[in-house]
């Protein structure tokens, strides 16, 4: 038996009716434990329980005292790279997670929030009326133990930024088996929309959940910027999802682990 239904149930109808400021609240609290020192004792046991390939860790240092000696867990939550990705493309994935939901927006079904049809493009607030039925959408969670920073997928220009709020349901896609991107409708989130060298927008929402503190933007990133690809745009303190709607149609499979830098 299956308990995809009970947790669905307990995300969407317990957790999710409390009002969306005690949501917030409670998972402030939550976070805030994250940034006491006590919690990098619980770092190693929960590598040597999550990740199998040194390798990988050994990418990533702190961003606080620049070195794998890190002074909470959400210092080790929060890590960075020692050196940026290596970029061979025009276009790349902006996190790293599981692909959990893609298609064209004019292929993917609405979803029902609260009594409300939706269509996938409301995703991205006021900018996703501008968004061409002929676009791509990708969605990727994730996982607690994935890097936690959200980079510039392609160079351009920063033309808008919308932070919405709303609620913290539970994102994990395996909840919501027939609309995995359910989540992103309800949660608060931060939208961004880049125009590219080719006049084209890519547009950008990172989605808070449950134990999110808070969606932290990174300091340059303003309306008029100009960012790089593989630029930072900002990062999570705890949990997250980021959908993306692109001019371009990924090469990479339905169900795949993405990572910063690869090739979109």
């Amino acid at each position: 038996m299956t308990l995809q239904p009970f947790y669905r149930f307990i995300s969407l109808y317990v957790w999710g009716n409390l009002p969306s400021n005690l949501q917030r609240a409670v998972s402030k609290l939550y976070a805030a434990i994250y940034n006491k020192p006590f919690t990098k004792f619980i770092i190693k046991p929960y590598c040597k329980l999550n990740y199998s390939d040194d390798e990988y860790l050994n990418q990533f240092v702190s961003s606080t005292t620049g070195n794998s000696t890190y002074s909470s867990f959400q210092d080790f939550f929060t890590r960075v790279y020692k050196t940026p990705p290596q970029v061979n493309s025009d276009y790349v994935w902006p996190c790293e997670g599981l692909l959990c939901d893609y298609g064209r927006i004019d292929s993917l079904p609405a979803i029902n929030v609260k009594g409300d049809v939706r269509n996938i493009s409301t995703i991205f607030g006021k900018s996703g009326d501008t968004i061409p039925r002929n676009y791509y959408f990708s969605n990727i969670f994730l996982h607690n133990n994935n890097y936690h920073r959200i980079h510039a997928p392609v160079s351009g220009r920063v033309t808008s930024i919308e932070r919405i709020k709303g609620d913290l349901v539970l994102l994990r896609p395996w909840v919501y088996k027939n609309d995995p991107s359910l989540p992103a409708m309800r949660n608060e989130r931060v939208n961004i929309v880049i125009e590219d060298a080719r006049g084209k927008d890519w547009f950008i929402s990172i989605v808070g959940g449950p134990a999110v503190g808070t969606i932290v933007l990174s300091e340059n990133i303003k309306v008029g910027a100009q960012v790089n690809i593989i630029d930072q745009l900002g990062l999570f303190l705890l949990g997250s999802t980021c959908c993306i709607a692109s001019p371009v149609a990924t090469q990479t499979a339905f169900g795949s682990t993405v990572f910063v830098g690869d090739n979109y």
